[in-house]
């Protein structure tokens, strides 16, 4: 409901703001900008979603031979003295938990193009144990918040843009985006938990929770002691050589339990193409609402807005030119990507904003991207609170990217 009423607000909003743009302001091309936004947000849904079907044909085709070598099964069962916890509507053992574990350890590495395809198993999955069809079930809630909250330890994109644009040293924002991405996650945990009466204070959970802290702080100590330059190559290459570890191991597991490893491939592959096509409508929907929000100058006056209430209170307004980042950062990652390369040309990759913009955008994940492209996969649409978790996640990102910021760039 709250997503339903969200996607009409944007072309609302976005129909008020063009209609005022041309009565006050004579502005006669805004509704032709409108339009025109509507016809290449709508291409460039389709060619996403096309894009993706490589990528999803082939992890799915991975995952098909995991599943039928047993290996995700093992690994279901390997977790769920912690993931239980955390989603215990999930039958102990299940596959979904294996799958599951697979999508966070490629979010955590940065591996986009890896991660999506795992996400999209791990909710079929959780959709076969769904009561209710068209109904988020809690552990859907989880997951998905999970994802939004984008725990990654190696922003390498972030650090690449950077790089481009000639920032002196492009790794100093790695242990802000560190800190924040973990508070993001943390806080979204906590509130999908609290939401679903989930008792975090136990042994399993303290100890999964435990381990990142320990993971987070092993990082940011072998920041300190080795060149940002050598950690970042050496960051890449790590997570290279685990990703495709993952497809060797799992092609010689299949070996090894004797199964064709081929067929299984292509029988997995099969599910990439439908779900690319299955994902199509949600992400024109989206894209589209998204586009005309921009477009009208709605995202400037609600920018602008909040940058007047800031500097009338008597806070210091230095961070208000990296919102729009942090506002399209839950709507389009690629749109949000341009609003930092944008920010850092304007006023530098070493400013301030400059550094603000970029740990904004690695506080967490596309929220309404990732709603609609693993929701519309299974066909939920009743999403019930899991837009409100995943905006809070996004809030206590966006608000800890900015102390963070200051602390360590002002």
């Amino acid at each position: 409901m709250v997503l339903n009423y969200i996607w009409i607000g944007f072309f609302v909003i976005a129909f008020v703001v063009a209609v005022i743009r041309l009565l006050f302001w004579g502005d006669t091309e805004i509704f032709t900008e409108i339009m025109q936004s509507t016809f290449s947000s709508s291409k460039a849904a389709f060619e996403l979603s096309l894009g993706l079907t490589g990528i999803l044909s082939l992890w799915l085709g991975i995952m098909k031979i995991g599943e039928q070598s047993g290996l995700i099964n093992a690994m279901s069962r390997l977790l769920s003295p912690v993931f239980c916890k955390l989603f215990p509507d999930i039958p102990k053992g299940h596959p979904a938990m294996g799958s599951i574990f697979m999508n966070l350890s490629a979010n955590m590495l940065g591996l986009d193009n890896a991660a999506t395809p795992m996400g999209l198993k791990a909710m079929k999955e959780l959709q076969e144990l769904n009561p209710k069809k068209d109904t988020a079930t809690n552990p859907m809630i989880m997951f998905l918040v999970l994802n939004t909250s984008g725990l990654i330890l190696i922003p390498i994109s972030i650090m690449m843009y950077r790089a481009q644009l000639g920032a002196t040293q492009p790794t100093d924002v790695f242990i802000p985006i560190l800190l924040t991405t973990f508070i993001s996650t943390l806080t979204g945990v906590i509130v999908v938990s609290i939401s679903q009466k989930i008792n975090l204070l136990n042994r399993s959970a303290l100890l999964f929770i435990g381990i990142l802290a320990v993971l987070f702080g092993s990082i940011i100590y072998l920041s300190t002691v080795i060149s940002r330059e050598v950690m970042g190559t050496y960051s890449t290459l790590t997570a290279n050589i685990i990703l495709f570890s993952v497809i060797v191991f799992f092609i010689l597991t299949g070996v090894r339990k004797k199964i064709n490893t081929y067929d299984a491939f292509v029988e997995g592959a099969k599910e990439g193409f439908t779900t690319a096509v299955r994902i199509i409508p949600y992400l024109v929907a989206f894209l589209v609402g998204i586009a005309v929000f921009r477009t009208s100058g709605a995202m400037d006056m609600l920018v602008n807005g909040i940058g007047y209430v800031v500097g009338a209170v008597g806070i210091n307004t230095d961070f208000v030119g990296a919102l729009p980042t942090a506002f399209m950062k839950s709507l389009s990652g690629s749109g949000a990507n341009g609003l930092m390369i944008d920010t850092m040309k304007e006023f530098g990759a070493d400013s301030f904003v400059g550094r603000t913009s970029s740990v904004v955008r690695g506080a967490s994940d596309t929220t309404f991207y990732i709603l609609a492209v693993y929701f519309g996969s299974v066909g939920i649409n009743k999403t019930r609170n899991a837009v409100t978790c995943g905006l809070l996640a996004d809030l206590s990102g966006i608000i800890a990217a900015i102390v963070m910021s200051y602390v360590f760039f002002y």
